[in-house]
């Protein structure tokens, strides 16, 4: 084979191994992202798009380093050394987690940030590429089962640990997202009865919140009769010890729906703190607050509406000239986009993400490696929570908890984490398409 021929071959593998319409769709949001925060700050902070002084500027240099990153990633590190690392990285990430409680600046209520210098950097936005990671090795193991009840509790630590020390920094956004990695437990074998009971849990909070004890008292007992008449007619031939084991579970089903129904009042009033339970009186409806928590939710939804089809046009968004919504550059940079690109703009942007969800689950199941199918299913599942969670709050669907929309929002940490995370997948996948 002459230089040429062999020239030709690896051009031809890199087009076959390499998931390119992922890698495009990823470039698309970024740039989005980036002419979408210079949109938000142009007019408080005058300057070029590329001026260092600016956002838009200093998110050029964090993109770029994003792409150095990814180039390392995906052509220089060995896929396989993500597995090997996976549980040191975790441990480590982990305790970054704790000393940012004690070392950390605290930026808006929340001491989650190491400041060195004039960077800012946010341990957990790394903690999903790390819980992600050993998820993915633990689960991969050919002894593995999830219905085995040492494996699910490992499994279940793996996941509330990071998540009880981000609530613990108050950055209860972060912490959300884990509940997402519940998607990739239950590809991988998890019944559905557990994000049925959590559906349940939720309902139960609110209901107690916003009606009265009672309410949710009768849809307790409406939901067990059901559940119960479910069960008993599927297994009508099964033995005494399974209906035993049915009743036995639906009793402590009911004792914990029960507790929490009583417990409601407690949690809200003792556990949440204050600017927390305001956010979700307002989201409920329970109380008005035009001027204060609901001021951002009623700005962004001005914003977003007054776009209209087509959009009012790159730089000419009033409520963004303006400076009517607050952190328009970051947790609300779908505002922007809605204004300034109007309907067609936000259902490019929510496509596109739809595309890459879309796209990493079908990988993940074209994959022959355990440790890559389920990496893939965790990281669709980040994107997804951070996805509905921003766009929901931007909307008023979601209580304001702050978080980043992944690869628009400004920010460095929440850049390089999704950056990382995402061209992970896309080596392992490579990998994997060498033997296809």
């Amino acid at each position: 084979m002459n230089m040429f021929e062999g020239q030709s071959t690896i051009r031809r593998d890199l087009r076959r191994s390499i998931d390119w319409p992922l890698i495009f769709c990823y470039l698309a949001l970024v740039l989005i992202g980036w002419v979408s925060i210079y949109a938000s700050i142009h007019s408080s902070e005058p300057g070029s798009i590329l001026d260092w002084n600016c956002r838009s500027g200093k998110q050029a240099v964090w993109i770029l380093t994003a792409f150095v990153l990814d180039i390392l990633i995906l052509f220089v590190i060995n896929p396989r050394l993500w597995e090997v690392i996976s549980a040191p990285a975790y441990l480590f990430v982990l305790g970054l987690l704790v000393a940012v409680i004690f070392l950390g600046v605290e930026v808006k209520g929340s001491r989650s940030w190491f400041a060195l210098g004039p960077v800012r950097f946010q341990p957990a936005e790394i903690s999903k590429i790390t819980t992600s990671m050993l998820l993915a090795m633990v689960m991969s193991k050919p002894y593995y089962k999830i219905s085995n009840r040492k494996y699910f509790l490992i499994t279940a630590g793996i996941i509330f640990l990071p998540m009880l020390v981000i609530l613990g920094e108050s950055e209860t956004g972060s912490a959300l997202v884990y509940v997402g990695f519940l998607f990739a437990l239950y590809r991988e074998g998890l019944s559905g009865w557990f994000p049925f009971f959590l559906g349940m849990a939720i309902l139960l909070f609110i209901v107690t919140l916003t009606t009265n004890v009672w309410i949710s008292m009768a849809i307790i007992a409406a939901t067990t009769g059901v559940v119960l008449w479910i069960f008993f007619k599927s297994t009508e031939r099964e033995s005494r010890i399974v209906r035993f084991r049915i009743i036995r579970n639906t009793i402590l089903s009911v004792i914990a729906g029960v507790s929490l129904v009583f417990a409601t009042n407690f949690i809200f009033q003792n556990v949440l703190q204050d600017h927390q339970r305001k956010r979700i009186e307002v989201l409920l409806g329970m109380k008005e607050d035009p001027s204060g928590v609901g001021y951002n939710v009623i700005q962004s939804k001005i914003a977003i509406g007054s776009g209209g089809l087509f959009g009012k046009g790159f730089l000419n968004g009033t409520q963004t000239a303006y400076g009517f919504v607050p952190e328009q550059s970051t947790d609300f940079i779908f505002c922007t986009v809605g204004e300034e690109t109007g309907f067609i703009g936000c259902l490019t942007v929510i496509l596109l993400y739809a595309f890459m969800i879309t796209r990493i689950i079908q990988d993940a199941d074209r994959s022959r490696e355990a440790f890559t199918r389920i990496y893939g299913y965790c990281l669709a599942s980040c994107l997804f929570m951070h996805l509905f969670i921003n766009i929901g709050m931007t909307v008023g669907l979601m209580p304001v908890i702050g978080i980043p929309l992944p690869l628009l929002s400004y920010g460095g940490s929440s850049l390089w984490a999704f950056s990382v995370m995402i061209f992970i997948f896309v080596a392992l996948y490579k990998e994997e398409k060498k033997y296809f």
